[in-house]
């Protein structure tokens, strides 16, 4: 849900239109007090919100929202007037995440919700969990049944990548390119003996990395292909 707020009701509902032609959820806001009433309820995965409001500015909801511990990590994108560019820096350096000026075009309005969610959606993932597996990136730690698991750097990266596509076949040629780079001058056999001792240092959680034959591998949970 992307909440909007706006007090010129022709950009709030060009903006609330083209987000709902994009395949988001939207709401939309006039002034500060019912907006942050609906986030008492519902907090949203984005606010795009207008620097010059009525009342209590755009600026002022952007310092309550970081001040908050409930809505300190809600990404927040700017919406300025193009003449105000030092509003623009006052914004980020209060904590927005991005900011676009008026006139905008719709496709780049769009795109940039779309980077904002994007990297927050990045930033966001510090612990990531499958099943009985836990990684903690915040302390570089993993535990599998509960217990932490001592894995070298290349393990643990090689784990992180598959808790970031779990169900997603990963070929050994993508895992070599992304874990060891592209011009690393190993072979495949280098992924098969990482994944082995990763299996065994994860225990019975080593049977979610599936072999997937003549391809390369998936976290996924069930029985293994035969």
């Amino acid at each position: 849900m992307i909440y909007i707020v706006e007090d010129d009701i022709n950009i709030r509902e060009m903006e609330e239109y083209a987000l709902r032609n994009s395949g988001f959820s939207v709401m939309g806001f006039s002034e500060g007090s019912a907006f942050f009433a609906q986030c008492a309820k519902v907090l949203p995965s984005l606010v795009v919100l207008d620097i010059m409001l009525p009342g209590e500015s755009g600026l002022d909801i952007l310092k309550q929202m970081r001040q908050s511990e409930k809505t300190r990590q809600v990404p927040v994108m700017l919406v300025t007037a193009k003449s105000s560019e030092i509003d623009a820096v006052r914004g980020l350096d209060a904590g927005a995440d991005d900011y676009i000026s008026k006139p905008f075009g719709i496709m780049e309005f769009i795109s940039r919700v779309k980077a904002v969610l994007r990297r927050y959606q990045v930033n966001r993932e510090e612990v990531i969990t499958f099943e009985e597996i836990v990684l903690d990136d915040r302390k570089r730690v993993v535990t599998a049944e509960g217990k932490q698991a001592s894995l070298t750097y290349k393990e643990y990266e090689l784990l992180k990548y598959f808790l970031q596509n779990q169900g997603i076949v990963l070929s050994r040629d993508k895992i070599m390119d992304t874990i060891w780079g592209m011009d690393f001058e190993g072979e495949s056999r280098t992924v098969d003996m990482h994944i082995k001792t990763l299996r065994q240092k994860l225990g019975k959680c080593g049977s979610y990395i599936k072999t997937v034959r003549n391809v390369g591998y998936k976290l996924e949970k069930g029985i293994e292909e035969p």
